[in-house]
Parts: C-alpha cells; sequence; structure tokens
C-alpha cells in the first residue's frame, strides 16, 4: 500500500495542495480523515474534514491502540490517524493521502517506510506565514503567536521528509506537488 504524506506549519498551504490533488481522479486518492479533540472551526464538517471527539473519546481510542499515530499537539488538544481509517481507503483500492501535522507526518512515514512519501510544504518565510494566518481571521492573537512559534519548531523537521515543496507560488506548488504524488505512484 502506497501512502502520500503532506505535513507543514499551520499556514503553509499543504490542505490547499491536498485538495487540488483530491481533485485530480488520474490519482486515485482518498484523504484519510484525522481525528481531533479540538472545536471545529465554522466551515468544517465532521467526518469529512475531521472526527471531532471529545477528549475521552479520543483516550479510549488510545486505549483501545485504534490509532495509526497520534500527538497531543497542544495541551489536551490531540490530533491522530485511525487505523481503521486507512484501511477503508485501502479497502476502496485507493491511494491514501495525508495532511497531518510534521510530527505525525514522520511517524506515518516510519510506519510505511518506503511505501511513504513523505513532503513538507514550506512557506517562503515565516512573515509570509504570518500573515497567511492572519488572512485566516480564524485565530485570537494569543493562538496565533502559538502557531508562530510551532511554526519556527516545525521547521527544524524539514531534513527528515523525502520531498520539499516550497509554497511560493500556489500555481507552481500545484504543478510540483502532481509530479512529485504521480512519480511515486508511478503514474
Amino acid at each position: 500500500m502506497k501512502v502520500i504524506i503532506f505535513s507543514a506549519p499551520s499556514g503553509a498551504g499543504k490542505t490547499t495542495i491536498v485538495r487540488h490533488l483530491l481533485s485530480n481522479p488520474k490519482l486515485a486518492l482518498e484523504f484519510s480523515v484525522s481525528a481531533c479533540t479540538r472545536e471545529p472551526r465554522p466551515h468544517e464538517v465532521d467526518g469529512k474534514d475531521y472526527y471531532f471527539m471529545t477528549l475521552e473519546k479520543f483516550k479510549k481510542h488510545l486505549h483501545d491502540k485504534d490509532f495509526l499515530e497520534y500527538e497531543e499537539v497542544y495541551k489536551d488538544i490531540f490530533y491522530g490517524t485511525l487505523k481503521s481509517e486507512v484501511q477503508r481507503i485501502h479497502d476502496d483500492n485507493k491511494f491514501v493521502i495525508f495532511d497531518v501535522d510534521v510530527k505525525g507526518g514522520l511517524n506515518i512515514k516510519k510506519y510505511f517506510g518506503e511505501n511513504a512519501l513523505a513532503i513538507f510544504v514550506k512557506p517562503p518565510s515565516l512573515e509570509v506565514l504570518q500573515k497567511r494566518l492572519l488572512q485566516r481571521s480564524t485565530e485570537s492573537e494569543e493562538k496565533l503567536k502559538m502557531r508562530l512559534g510551532k511554526a519556527v519548531y516545525e521547521m527544524k523537521y524539514e531534513p527528515f521528509f523525502d520531498k520539499v515543496l516550497v509554497n511560493d507560488n500556489l500555481d507552481h506548488a500545484l504543478e510540483e506537488a502532481e509530479k512529485m504524488v504521480s512519480q511515486f505512484l508511478g503514474l
């Protein structure tokens, strides 16, 4: 089973890139919906964007070893990949594509080894990243500072990924992402 992993600091554009790749039917990709304990943003749908869970439910899944990987990204804010989600996609004869945090991406890469392509999406600069996060208007000033601090930390993981995709021009980044994925899948 070949899988594609996209990781990046929040605001680098990985979700936009993943959505673009999912819209290309020749790639036969299906999105692995992660589970999380954070509150949904206004536009997000349970079961489509994330499986939104209470902390208690998430911890029960942890206890039952239902996760391929998980991470406590912020205090009591967990994200994880359910093994059942990956199996569901594989049973549907599609390639799994992940949109996960940096540590989660590396854990999935470790699990799948050579059958995984791990791509780190990098913003052109921290200033551009801050501007993108501000344009979202979804974060309080405190959360914005927390995300930027985390971004600086996450950028240190770049060398551990198979490929780095600098998202300085969206059209170019989308084109490069398609090439990387097609090549890996042998299409």
